[in-house]
Parts: C-alpha cells; structure tokens; sequence
C-alpha cells in the first residue's frame, strides 16, 4: 500500500470589498481628532449604539468647529484659541 501524501492548501487573502475599501479611502482624508473607542463607550453607557459612519460625521463636526474657532481667534488678531472662540 502506498502512503497517500496530503497536501495543505495555501490560505489566500481576501480582498476588501468595493464598500469598505470605498469607505477606508473617504475616512483616510482627514486624520481623526477624536479617540473612537472613548466615543464608542461613552454613547453604549448611554445605552445606544454607534452606526457605522457616525464617528466620521463627528470627526467633521469637530474639524469644522475647530477651523471656526480659529478663523474667529486670527480675526481678532490673536494666535491662541480659547474657549469663547467656539
């Protein structure tokens, strides 16, 4: 009787889908200035959950409140933000 050999089949990659690579490159367009996991936790204490792209609607808002308020202090001839610029 001959021994049969086995052989082991190489486990391939999977590539992203057109959706999430899609999604990867929109959220890559801005660095995030919020700490998602802290977000996260915070709106489960809340006992609510987190929809996949709310933590990018929320990085926006934050960029665009802080692009305010520092127009608002440059406008006033000033280089430090503070809390009244918001």
């Amino acid at each position: 009787m001959a021994a049969k050999k086995k052989t082991k089949k190489k486990a391939t990659k999977k590539k992203a889908t057109k959706k999430k690579a899609a999604s990867r490159k929109a959220s890559k367009s801005r660095e995030s200035l919020i700490v998602s996991s802290k977000v996260k936790a915070f709106i489960k204490s809340q006992s609510c959950l987190t929809a996949g792209d709310f933590l990018t609607a929320l990085n926006e808002q934050v960029y665009d409140l802080v692009a305010t308020a520092t127009t608002r202090a440059q406008g006033n001839k000033r280089s430090t933000v503070k809390p009244n610029d918001l």
